[in-house]
């Protein structure tokens, strides 16, 4: 069966060309292109879509405002594609729903991967992005929202700060010598007592509370 996706971009050039890449890979649907994150939803809202894959500047909607309505009133799964001076829509974003975020200059292998992830149930950031969230992050003064380290164990902290870094759960099961089932055991946990949907959530979380 395969993964069912729609492509969100108001440069046409951008959208006809992840169209014709996302196309040479069997496994994947590209179903329709649109220009707006307004069109995105409401194609989303009529038909049955696995992936939406949004830039964040848009007219009439960007991208962190389609994901959230997305994610609220849909199945379907959002993925940002941005570029690098797009830092302020990184964590919106993320508390808004978005499963994915990657550059658009990523090889289409990467992009390809990403989405089978998300699809799968996954979160994807980027290792870069992650850095550039932690430096934007360290210039602050102090910590947003101080983490209460009392409501983890200390194997709960050492997954939170592997995650931060961009860690799969299989690097995290190899790194602490513990099974993947274990480390998504761990990552429920972790979900559960701080009321974060996905693991990159939760290193943003982790990032903003102990970056200094």
């Amino acid at each position: 069966m395969k993964i069912s996706v729609i492509i969100v971009d108001d440069n046409s050039f951008i959208r006809e060309g992840l169209k014709i890449i996302l196309s040479t890979y069997a496994e994947f649907e590209v179903l329709d292109t649109v220009s707006d994150g307004k069109e995105a939803v409401d194609y989303c809202l009529k038909n049955k879509v696995d992936i939406a894959l949004l830039d964040v500047r848009m007219p009439n909607m960007n991208g962190v405002e389609a994901s959230k309505l997305i994610t609220e009133q849909t199945s379907t799964k959002p993925i940002i594609l941005t570029t690098f001076d797009d830092d302020e829509y990184i964590l919106e974003a993320i508390k808004n729903g978005a499963k994915g975020y990657l550059l658009k200059n990523n090889d289409p292998e990467q992009i390809r991967d990403a989405i089978k992830s998300v699809y799968n149930g996954n979160s994807i950031i980027q290792e870069v992005i992650l850095e550039k969230i932690k430096s934007n992050l360290a210039e602050k003064k102090a910590p947003e929202t101080p983490i209460d380290l009392g409501l983890f164990t200390e194997r709960e902290r050492e997954i939170m700060s592997l995650i931060a870094k961009g860690y799969s759960n299989k690097a995290i099961s190899k790194q602490l010598f513990i099974s993947e089932g274990t480390v998504a055991n761990y990552i429920t946990s972790i979900l559960n007592k701080t009321g974060l949907e996905h693991r990159t959530q939760i290193a943003i979380y982790y990032l903003k509370g102990k970056v200094e």
